[in-house]
């Protein structure tokens, strides 16, 4: 059996589209995710409409390129849900990741499938949904 290739091309495509959500000052909901296996970190800012649904994100990424191509997979389609729906994604993912569960419904995730097979790479994987339920969790 061959071994899984983790940063193919198209994981290091999503790497930069990270520019496409800058980070701002004006997003005043604030969450960190860090992988302990890792140290890589992603801070995400969020803008929420009156109804509770995502409706701006910013990422600060000082992550690995799983944990980058992450973030953008969740930026691209985190628009529009609530934080029920983050939640309910994170924990498949992280059931997923154990082995628990079948590649969840995210759309983008399939390209970072590979880091199943690196469990020192769940935490960057985790990275953007930690971060999002940090920001979305009441204080």
């Amino acid at each position: 059996m061959a071994a899984a290739v983790l940063y193919t091309p198209e994981v290091l495509g999503l790497t930069i589209e990270l520019a496409h959500y800058p980070f701002s000052d004006d997003l005043a909901l604030r969450g960190e995710g860090r992988s302990k296996s890792c140290g890589s970190t992603i801070t995400l800012g969020l803008g929420v409409g009156a109804d509770g649904t995502i409706e701006r994100i910013g990422v600060r990424s000082q992550a690995c390129a799983i944990g980058q191509a992450a973030a953008a997979i969740f930026a691209r389609a985190a628009a529009g849900r609530t934080p029920a729906e983050i939640e309910q994604a994170r924990c498949a993912i992280a059931s997923w990741l154990e082995g628990e569960a079948a590649l969840p419904d995210w759309p983008g995730l399939a390209v970072i499938a590979a880091a199943r097979e690196f469990p020192a790479r769940h935490g960057a994987v985790m990275l953007p949904w930690n971060a999002a339920m940090e920001a979305l969790s009441p204080t």
